[in-house]
């Protein structure tokens, strides 16, 4: 018999020797999303048969008692790839931050990939317990745990760690986890040190690296970063382009407008989108006539946004009047 006879008595295909007939039981009770079947989900992360632990592992999601968080903690270092990925998901998704308390022992477990999967899961958590085990994290060898131990750090707003995170967006050997830092670097508003690894990643190899960090220089708000994102708008890459657009709004930069503009005519949708927008946000009424042909694009939503800004640079101008 594969789980505690007591259990088995709630549905007899518990009891089954067949694995399949077992998973499907499983999967049923899961269904019924109802809590007084958490210790017969526990129970069946034990089972035998690697799919019943991991639909086990999957139905136990959204409960946040001791014993699924401990249950599908054990499962981090499961033999079997599916059932740690499932325990893994549904731990990424606990809401609660007293769950954390079961999960910071496992923090610093000698394999890499179930630290991984707790400080992804602590990151969501944002207790600032998890600031430590995060920081040690930032020099492991394994990329994937440095990753999510820089997310921790950043949603957790660390700012003693503003440092390692800036060493780390321009020096770590990843593309990923220079990109998380980059992200994580955007929540230090203000800080000339966090904008200046932000701007300095803007000529990163990687594009999805200086995506983040056209991102993060509107997010940081930082005024001068403007100047380094215009030549951005004539990166490669039309993602690139978009962040640096979106920043460039935010930041307000007047002598972004032409080159915001002549996006307009772009020929990914998209980013004509965002240009029309960030001219918008910068409110320079030069911008109206191209904006006025912009309202008669082909795409619905850069015509749409087009209208948008247009309404925008002309309340702008009213209130000045006013």
């Amino acid at each position: 018999m594969n789980l505690p006879t007591l259990l088995t008595a709630t549905d007899p295909r518990l009891a089954s020797p067949d694995p399949e007939i077992r998973r499907i039981a499983i999967l049923d009770v899961a269904d019924e999303a109802d809590e007084e079947h958490v210790p017969l989900l526990v129970a069946a992360l034990a089972d035998a048969a690697p799919a019943v632990r991991a639909a086990a592992a999957h139905g136990l999601l959204g409960f946040e008692t001791q014993a699924a968080v401990q249950g599908l903690a054990a499962l981090l270092d499961d033999g079997d790839a599916a059932v740690r990925e499932a325990a893994a998901h549904s731990l990424n998704e606990l809401k609660e931050p007293a769950s954390a308390a079961w999960l910071l022992p496992l923090a610093a477990d000698g394999l890499p990939r179930v630290r991984t999967a707790v400080l992804r899961a602590l990151r969501e958590l944002r207790v600032p317990e998890g600031a430590a085990p995060a920081l040690r994290g930032l020099d492991h060898p394994d990329a994937a745990l440095r990753r999510e131990a820089v997310g921790v750090l950043g949603y957790l707003r660390h700012a003693p760690a503003l440092a390692a995170l800036a060493a780390l967006a321009q020096g770590d050997p990843v593309d990923e986890v220079r990109r998380a830092a980059v992200g994580a670097l955007a929540f230090a508003t203000g800080d000339a040190r966090a904008a200046a690894a932000a701007q300095a990643a803007l000529g990163d190899a990687a594009w999805q690296v200086r995506e983040e960090a056209a991102t993060a220089l509107g997010k940081l708000a930082w005024p001068p970063a403007a100047q380094a994102l215009l030549p951005v708008l004539d990166d490669p890459y039309w993602q690139v382009r978009l962040r640096a657009a979106r920043s460039l709004g935010r930041l307000r930069s007047v002598p972004a407008a032409p080159a915001l503009a002549d996006a307009l005519a772009h020929p990914i949708s998209n980013l004509r989108k965002e240009a029309a927008l960030a001219l918008g946000e910068i409110g320079d009424p030069r911008a109206l006539a191209p904006l006025e042909r912009a309202a008669q694009d082909a795409d619905p939503e850069v015509r749409k946004s087009a209208r948008l800004a247009i309404e925008q640079i002309r309340l702008q101008g009213r209130e000045g009047d006013a």
